[in-house]
């Protein structure tokens, strides 16, 4: 009778006592045989945390390549197993071609006697819309500025030529009595200026060079697309040979600087310094040549402007072959505030006078291309050189009419 109660009561204890064992800390101290038990297993299999997705994936996403041991140390190869895009090859084609500009205003120093003066920033020259041949709808202002370095006087430029041919901003060797040129070899040469052209922000510089240079070639920016992506390479804050990459953002930007406005915009962050650089599409072609950036604080928000190769390299070539630009000019004053746009008002001594154009002249079409606003005509005529005849239609006194006007020379002062 007692072993029949002593014996079940010891056995439970036993069992009591194993049981804390497994649930107190410590318990991976149990023996080896009871924790290979399958009671036990049981009690401490771990836990798995489960967090339910708040939506849950159509498709199973697939797992990341692994990658191969002899590839854990070679970027290309790293790039290529994970399909990651470069611009690698891109920037070793074109930035052999990118130069830096330096400037400085004053009595030029001579070769034995380095100058000690600090450079001075390039003149920031925002070119007025030409007047009296322009009114029309009012715009938002904004804050656009020359992408240019003001605290070094630092700036950027291409070649376009193995022999020493080199296109920047007007406003970054704006009046400079030195110019010098830091090639992507390290050579540091001096520059001379064959020419400029006010309306549209652009000179021509050169080098002597004993070697031909490595030079880049245009692009037609008329193909670009707004998506297309870009490359941006210049000298930004005195950081020579940089590279940016973005997209077109915009094209046509009007930012009121003069006739031939047509800006592509660019997201690829462009900051001072930047001013004269190339933008390249992605077959290393020069679409586009860095401007001006839109911030409130002289540093990139992301919104940047070029000026396209389409207005660039018939400049440049101008300025290769005779030191200047001339642009047409009619001499009038329109107004395309309601359609059809009118004539304002007329210079007695302009081109469009000369071929018959009066005030109150409604403006219908240039030769078979029907025209609804100043600006398409005025960058029309800008880009036209002196001579050139244009048909213009128009409707006065409720009678059509066709007008042969030859345009006329722009005058300087109109810069």
């Amino acid at each position: 009778m007692v072993w029949s109660v002593l014996v079940p009561a010891a056995v439970g204890s036993v069992a009591a006592m194993g049981i804390c064992l497994w649930w107190v800390p410590g318990g991976e101290k149990v023996p080896t045989p009871i924790r290979n038990t399958r009671l036990y297993q049981a009690v401490h299999h771990p836990p798995v945390p489960v967090s339910s997705p708040l939506v849950l994936p159509s498709a199973p996403v697939p797992a990341a390549p692994s990658l191969p041991v002899s590839s854990a140390h070679d970027p290309i190869a790293t790039r290529e197993a994970l399909n990651l895009p470069s611009f690698a090859p891109l920037v070793h084609q074109v930035i052999p071609a990118v130069v830096n500009i330096s400037v400085s205003r004053g009595s030029p120093p001579t070769d034995d006697e380095p100058s000690t003066q600090p450079k001075t920033p390039a003149a920031r020259k925002v070119v007025p819309i030409p007047a009296p041949h322009r009114r029309h709808r009012r715009q938002k202002h904004h804050t656009v500025r020359p992408a240019d370095d003001d605290l070094t006087g630092a700036g950027s430029g291409f070649v376009v030529d193995a022999s020493g041919i080199i296109v920047t901003n007007r406003h970054v060797i704006g009046h400079a009595s030195r110019i010098m040129v830091s090639l992507s070899d390290g050579r540091s040469l001096k520059a001379r200026s064959l020419g400029e052209d006010p309306m549209t922000d652009i000179a021509v510089i050169k080098v002597d060079s004993p070697t031909p240079l490595p030079s880049v070639t245009w692009g037609d920016s008329r193909q670009v697309e707004i998506g297309d992506w870009i490359l941006v390479a210049g000298n930004p804050f005195g950081f020579g040979s940089s590279v940016t990459a973005g997209i077109v953002s915009a094209v046509g930007r009007d930012l009121g600087s003069g006739a031939l406005d047509d800006f592509m915009q660019l997201d690829a962050p462009i900051n001072p310094g930047n001013s004269g650089g190339p933008a390249f599409n992605l077959q290393g072609q020069v679409v586009a040549m860095n401007a001006a950036i839109a911030s409130p604080s002289d540093g990139s928000v992301g919104i940047g402007f070029g000026i396209p190769s389409e207005i660039v390299a018939p400049v440049v070539e101008s300025i290769r072959k005779t030191g200047h630009v001339e642009h047409g000019w009619l001499g009038v004053t329109l107004n395309d505030a309601s359609a059809p746009m009118w004539v304002e008002d007329v210079d007695p001594h302009g081109a469009a006078w000369q071929g018959g154009l009066r005030k109150k002249d409604a403006i219908l079409a240039i030769g078979d291309v029907p025209v609804h606003d100043a600006r398409t005509v005025l960058r029309s005529v800008a880009a036209a050189h002196p001579g050139t005849v244009f048909n213009f239609t128009i409707r006065r006194e409720g009678k059509e009419m066709t007008l042969p006007v030859t345009l006329g020379k722009r005058p300087v002062a109109d810069f």
